[in-house]
């Protein structure tokens, strides 16, 4: 199945195999399928007919990864071309307390921190990798505030490809950086933020014939429509009424209103779930935007505890709007207590998140009592990132540095005998 690279702007076609990530006239690219050609090939039934099956040494990516099941849709290449970790197939959850605290009944929550490096970035660096690979890139890059740089140095290990990240100085998570030192990516600190170091690697590459692996790659974005594959096959193809998500960089809410209209075209669902994006309010120049009807094209200097969406200036703005406008999408705001509350909720029903994950757990609980979600309509909400991606903010929240924190577990001090710890534990159970 032949793909091209399309312009959103000005419709001019590349082929898939040119180094590229911007039109000539600036425009941003999509991977555009024939979805006349697909209509016949791909169904309900051809998916669900790959589900299942115990992984072995000699896994084929197309039936145990959650993204290479949707091959056809996402990027067609030959099963031994692909650099595949058996991503996807992530969790989907219900828990009274997440329905109680959200105000709405059917709640369920994505884990998308069950992929192999923890986060939701697995999906599209499968693909992203692949094509680098495909494409005999000599190395990768990107620039990250964490969850990026730690799934491009596994993929790029994997595939025998040298690594380089690009980090802001100070501003990323150690759970994070941890990952990209112990795969062997070389990492450059920024003296500045992810947005300076976005603009910096961009330039790099395009001078140097590295590949790109930010979600400016039109190819990361295909493998991150694969969580709204799985939720539409997990529903039975019977969708949600709203996916509620995080949004930062706005990579998920371009893939996700693509993967949505697509799957619409092709007659796999028969209506559009609302998409909900969601911005910690110190970082949130899309719901700014937004808030203006886009006349204006806001950027900010960001700044919130959730560093996976700490970006003022995000690179997927355009593809974004086109994601709304196809799903009658929206885009809200939380403040910092919020997502930290949020993302207590989580954790103490013993899924556990990092703090841009809880975002869209904030943001569902706000749209509810705006009256905008309805306590009785389906929700999904996506967790982007693994709880331990930032320890140091969970335990900051817990331990009194955070100091809002209303639902914090703190540590119980007391005297090293046997009646001492008896009294306690009376109190606590």
């Amino acid at each position: 199945m032949t793909i091209t690279l399309k312009c959103l702007t000005c419709q001019t076609e590349y082929p898939a195999d040119d180094v590229r990530y911007r039109c000539d006239c600036g425009g941003l690219l999509d991977v555009h399928h024939d979805l006349d050609a697909l209509r016949p090939l791909v169904s309900r039934g051809l998916f669900d007919g790959r589900l299942g099956g115990a992984p072995g040494p000699h896994d084929v990516p197309t039936t145990t990864s959650g993204v290479w099941r949707y091959r056809e849709l996402v990027l067609p290449v030959n099963a031994g071309d692909i650099v595949s970790r058996r991503e996807g197939n992530t969790a989907l959850y219900r828990h009274p307390r997440l329905s109680e605290y959200t105000g709405v009944t059917e709640f369920f929550a994505k884990h998308e921190g069950e992929n192999p490096t923890g986060s939701f970035k697995d999906r599209g660096m499968t693909v992203g990798t692949t094509q680098a690979k495909l494409m005999g890139a000599r190395a990768v890059a990107c620039a990250s505030t964490g969850n990026t740089s730690a799934s491009l140095a596994a993929y790029a290990a994997m595939a025998g490809m040298p690594a380089l990240v690009f980090i802001p100085a100070g501003k990323i998570a150690a759970g994070k950086l941890s990952q990209a030192l112990a795969y062997g990516a070389k990492t450059l600190q920024i003296d500045g933020d992810f947005d300076d170091a976005m603009t910096l690697v961009e330039k790099v590459c395009n001078e140097l014939g590295v590949y790109l692996l930010n979600s400016l790659n039109p190819f990361r974005l295909e493998g991150q429509k694969a969580i709204v594959f799985e939720i539409l096959q997990g529903f039975q193809w019977n969708p949600p009424d709203w996916i509620v998500l995080p949004a930062g960089n706005l990579g998920n809410t371009s893939a996700f209103g693509k993967a949505l209209f697509e799957a619409k075209e092709l007659g796999l669902i028969r209506k559009l779930p609302r998409i909900a994006s969601i911005q910690a309010a110190g970082a949130s120049p899309f719901y700014r935007s937004y808030k203006t009807d886009f006349r204006e094209h806001i950027t900010v200097k960001a700044e919130t505890i959730a560093t996976a969406i700490r970006i003022g200036n995000p690179v997927s703005y355009e593809r974004a709007i086109r994601a709304l406008e196809w799903t009658d999408g929206l885009v809200e705001s939380v403040t910092d207590d919020e997502i930290m509350d949020a993302k207590a909720m989580v954790d103490g029903a013993g899924i556990g998140c990092e703090p841009a994950s809880a975002a869209s757990v904030a943001g569902t609980r706000k749209l509810v009592r705006a009256g905008v979600i309805h306590p009785d309509e389906t929700v999904v909400s996506i967790l982007t990132g693994n709880l331990l991606k930032d320890p140091g903010a969970t335990v900051a929240y817990h331990t009194g540095e955070w100091e809002n924190a209303r639902l914090a577990n703190a540590p119980v001090k007391v005297a090293a005998d046997v009646d001492s710890v008896r009294r306690v534990i009376e109190t606590l159970i």
